[in-house]
């Protein structure tokens, strides 16, 4: 267990600090502040590689990266925080690899699963201990949940990204603009689907997760492809319908459409 005192002392070295962010994790002021807080982070996912996500503490944590154990509750409310950090450190590195490698690539395609072979190079590295992580991650309740409005800035970056993927390609002027408007939360959906496989994957540099790309990225172009054509324009004003009201944005936490709220 960890020591409640150290929790205290966090909460009143941050009395009056920035407002902190959503999910227990602090704002930085300074550029000083800002190195600590990546210092803890890096530090933790070294030792999570090195000693399992359930046996490392906050405090060995706090020792291996040169600070005190309320300064590393100041910037991470518990160990379970950290996995929001590594969410937003891990999007926005997605995000630079995914655009420096679809850069001058049109074929919309190849760009999606450019995107999404970025993520599995970029994650590789936190294969061993990403079983941990979702444990915590995938409860509905949880707000480390990729889900929660706590991942809401991690979100909008990969979002953002799959906005990317569209725009840049041949396909972006000629889908139907309902389609393209809800077109990159639905790639980022999609994401999640690989991300899931991949959690589960045991096989040698996660090659059945990489093949499932491979394979299914074309199915998915094609199909997005089809919809521009007149004749599937009421198949996809339908199947907007039913994403906007039961998928995107609420994920199932608002009342049916049409109930009270």
């Amino acid at each position: 267990m960890e020591d409640t005192n150290d929790r205290t002392t966090a909460k009143a070295a941050a009395a009056g600090e920035a407002e902190p962010l959503p999910g227990g994790r602090a704002r930085p002021k300074t550029g000083k502040s800002e190195q600590t807080r990546a210092a803890i982070l890096d530090t933790a996912m070294r030792l999570f590689q090195e000693r399992g996500y359930d046996k490392t503490t906050m405090r060995a944590i706090a020792q291996e990266a040169g600070v005190s154990v309320g300064n590393a509750y100041y910037y991470f409310e518990s160990k379970e925080f950290l996995i929001q950090g590594f969410y937003d450190l891990m999007t926005r590195e997605h995000a630079r690899d995914a655009a420096s490698r679809m850069e001058g690539e049109r074929d919309f395609a190849r760009r999606l699963e450019t995107a999404l072979a970025s993520w599995l190079d970029c994650a590789a590295d936190y294969h061993e201990f990403a079983a941990q992580f979702f444990r915590t991650a995938a409860d509905p309740d949880s707000s480390l949940s990729p889900f929660s409005s706590e991942s809401h800035p991690a979100r909008e970056t990969a979002v953002a990204l799959f906005g990317d993927v569209l725009a840049g390609s041949d396909l972006a002027p000629k889908l139907d603009a309902e389609l393209a408007g809800l077109l990159p939360e639905l790639l980022w959906l999609h994401l999640m689907v690989v991300v899931l496989y991949w959690v589960f994957d045991r096989t040698e540099d996660t090659a059945r997760t990489r093949e499932f790309v491979r394979r299914s990225t074309p199915l998915v172009a094609r199909l997005i492809s089809l919809s521009r054509y007149r004749v599937f324009r009421p198949l996809v004003r339908d199947a907007t319908a039913l994403i906007q009201d039961f998928v995107l944005p609420t994920l199932g936490k608002s009342p049916l459409p049409g109930t009270p709220r």
